[in-house]
Formats: C-alpha cells, structure tokens, sequence
C-alpha cells in the first residue's frame, strides 16, 4: 500500500486540511498560520506534519486543488446538463457555490484562487457565447469583462448578500447578459 492510498496518512491529511478551514475561518490569515499552530490544533506533532506536507502553503495549495477540482467537475456536470436554461444552470451553480461558501470563505483569502475561480467562469462564459445561435451585439462584450463581473457578484453575493436567493442572483445576471 502506498503512502497515498494509506487510510491513516489520509485521515492526518484530511484533520489537518479541517484545522486549516477552522482556523481560517475564525480570523487567522494564511500568513500568519504556522505549522505548529495547525499541528497543535490537530492533536498531531510537527514531523507528523512534515510526513504529509513541506509547509503551510503546499497544505493551502492541496487545500485549493481540491475544491477547485471539485468546482470543475461540478461546472461540467452543469454545463452537460440538457433541458435547463442559461439561468436555471448558474442557479444550479450558484447553489453548489452556496454550498460550499465555508471553504470559499478562507479560499478567498489568497490571491491564486481568485483568479483560478475566474478561468472557471470564464470556461462556463465562453461555452455559453459558443453555444448561441445567433450572436447578439452584447455576446460580443469581452469574455474577460464578462467574467470579472461574475466573478464579483459571485464573490458579494456570498460575502454579504445572501438575504437575495440563487434565483434572484441568476435571474439578475441573465438581465445584465442580455
């Protein structure tokens, strides 16, 4: 058995990818995390963090491939998805997000996952222009500005609007990509 499929090496890399999002989540900065502080947090001693990672960023970086990868395969299901429209698709999206708005939250924090959320979007952005039949004046509008602005109404809307439902939201961003 290899260390990678060990059951106990991915229980330890999964605790300490859990003290990370804790400790994210009350406050603490990734900068300011130190390997002691997670290792403590989860019972666990330094080498057994050193077993697993090279340091608090490859832990952050792991953490990042993970729910990203997720996020993809998530988009992709979506955008496979037959009989919906544009707006029932990011309402399905936007619920997903919804989701998992804890692990976004401490996500947001640095700066790769912003802009690995915006090549995302603008994956679903530039599939929706190729599936049109008929280009419209406004399809036209860049793939980059389109997706920024996704991205930031995304980024508040979890932030500090979820008073607004993900229909509302969708239903908003399809008026505005009219």
């Amino acid at each position: 058995m290899t260390r990678k499929s060990d059951p106990r090496a991915l229980r330890t890399k999964a605790m300490l990818k859990k003290v990370v999002i804790s400790l994210l989540q009350t406050g603490t900065s990734v900068e300011k995390l130190t390997i002691q502080q997670v290792a403590t947090a989860a019972g666990l001693n330094r080498t057994t963090f050193y077993l697993h990672y090279e340091d608090i960023q490859a832990l952050v970086s792991s953490l990042m491939k993970e729910i990203l990868a997720e996020i993809d395969t998530k988009i992709a299901k979506i955008i496979e998805l037959e009989g919906l429209s544009r707006q029932e698709r990011l309402e399905q999206l936007l619920d997903y997000l919804h989701t998992q708005r804890h692990y976004l939250f401490v996500l947001f924090q640095t700066e790769q996952f912003e802009s690995q959320l915006f090549n995302a979007m603008k994956t679903i952005i530039s599939i929706r222009r190729d599936q049109l039949e008929t280009p419209t004046a406004n399809s036209f509008v860049d793939i980059d500005i389109k997706t920024a602005s996704l991205v930031g109404i995304i980024m508040w809307w979890l932030k500090a609007g979820l008073q607004y439902s993900s229909a509302y939201i969708a239903a908003e961003i399809e008026k505005m990509y009219r």
